[in-house]
C-alpha cells in the first residue's frame, strides 16, 4: 500500500477519540500548515475508538495529504505507538491533540527549532482558553496555568499535546508508550524522563504554541482535584520505573515522602489561613498543592489513579501539562 505520507520528512500525528466534531476544524488548520515546510508534511489521524467513528470525517481529507488508521486498542499509548509505526521513515513526528488549535507558524517554528538545535525533542505550550467568568477556586488552583519557558530551554520531560520527536533517535533507544499506562495517563511523562535519561535533549520552543479550549465539565473542583492528583502521581512513577535497582528506588520514596512532607504541612496552614479569611483563591492553590503532593507520594509507590477508564460514549482526557518536579517547586 502507497501513503500519502510516506516520503514526508514530517508527520503530524493527530490521536482521536469520539470528538469527531473538532476534527474539521482542526484538520484545516494543519492542511494549511503541511506546507510551510520542505517536503510538505503528511498528516495522520489515529482513530482510537473500537467503533472507527472518525473514518468518514478524515476520509473527506485523503485527496488533502490526510491519512487515516484505525487503532481499536483501548488507551492513549496504544494510539501513540501506532503513530510510531505509521510515521515510515519520516525524520520527525509531531503529536497535537484534537481538541487543540495550533497558532499560525505552529509547524514551521517547531521544526526549525529541531534543525536549529539538533536534539531529540521539542516541547511547546498548549495556553488554556477559559471563559472569563470562572470560580475563583479553580482559577486560584492553577491547574490551566500551563508552564512556559524561554526558548532554547532544557525540560526534564514535556507531555505530548505539543511535541516533535526524532524518529530515528527514538528508534535507536527502542523506546514506546507504555501501554500499561493508557488509561491512566502519564504514559508521556514516562517516555520524555526515558529519553532524557538516555542522554538525549528536549528542548522548550515558546513560539510554537497551540490553545486548548476548556470544556464546561472540567470547571468543577473535583476535576481539578483529581488532574492535580493524578498528575504528582504521573511524575513520581515515571521516576520509580526509571530507578535504578531497589536501592534507587527506596532513595526516590524517601526522597519524595521528606519534601512532600514538608509541603503537605505548608499547604495545609496556607489552606486554614485561606478558609479563615475567606480567600477563595487562596483556598484552590492551597488544594491543588495537597492533592498534587498526596499524588506525589503515592506515585511513588507504584499507584497511578486511573483517571481515563473509559465508559461507553465517554471523550478521551488529554494528557495534563507535564510538571516540573513538584519536589523542587
Amino acid at each position: 500500500m502507497v501513503e500519502e505520507d510516506a516520503g514526508a520528512a514530517t508527520v503530524i500525528a493527530v490521536l482521536t477519540y469520539r470528538r469527531t466534531h473538532l476534527l474539521p476544524t482542526l484538520l484545516a488548520d494543519l492542511v494549511a500548515q503541511a506546507s510551510t515546510v520542505v517536503p510538505r508534511a503528511g498528516i495522520l489521524v489515529v482513530d482510537n475508538d473500537p467503533d472507527g467513528d472518525a473514518s468518514e470525517v478524515v476520509q473527506r481529507w485523503a485527496g488533502r495529504g490526510v491519512r487515516y488508521v484505525h487503532e481499536p486498542r483501548p488507551g492513549i499509548s496504544a494510539a501513540r505507538n501506532r503513530a510510531l509505526a505509521e510515521a515510515g521513515q519520516a525524520a520527525v513526528l509531531v503529536f497535537v491533540d484534537d481538541d487543540e488549535r495550533p497558532f499560525p507558524d505552529w509547524l514551521r517554528r517547531l521544526t526549525d527549532a529541531w534543525r536549529d538545535w539538533g536534539c531529540a525533542a521539542v516541547a511547546g505550550p498548549v495556553s488554556s482558553a477559559v471563559p472569563e467568568s470562572i470560580d475563583p477556586w479553580i482559577a486560584g488552583s492553577g491547574v490551566f496555568d500551563r508552564p512556559r519557558k524561554p526558548t532554547g530551554s532544557r525540560v526534564a520531560g514535556a507531555g505530548a499535546g505539543n511535541l516533535l520527536l526524532h524518529l530515528p533517535t527514538v528508534r535507536a533507544l527502542g523506546l514506546r508508550f507504555d501501554e500499561q499506562l493508557g488509561l491512566t495517563g502519564g504514559e508521556d511523562t514516562l517516555f520524555t524522563h526515558a529519553l532524557v535519561r538516555a542522554g538525549e535533549e528536549i528542548r522548550w520552543c515558546d513560539e510554537a504554541e497551540a490553545v486548548e479550549p476548556v470544556p464546561a465539565d472540567r470547571l468543577t473542583r473535583r476535576w481539578v482535584l483529581r488532574r492535580c492528583f493524578r498528575s504528582g502521581s504521573s511524575w513520581s512513577r515515571a521516576e520509580l520505573v526509571l530507578s535504578q535497582g531497589p536501592a534507587g528506588r527506596m532513595r526516590l520514596r524517601a526522597t519524595v515522602v521528606a519534601r512532600a512532607a514538608v509541603r503537605l504541612i505548608q499547604a495545609a496552614g496556607a489552606w486554614a489561613v485561606a478558609v479563615g479569611t475567606g480567600r477563595l483563591r487562596a483556598r484552590g492553590r492551597a488544594a491543588a498543592t495537597l492533592a498534587s503532593y498526596a499524588g506525589l507520594v503515592t506515585g511513588a509507590f507504584g499507584h497511578v489513579m486511573g483517571e481515563y477508564a473509559r465508559v461507553a460514549g465517554a471523550p478521551l482526557p488529554r494528557e495534563a501539562p507535564a510538571l516540573q518536579d513538584p519536589t523542587h517547586a
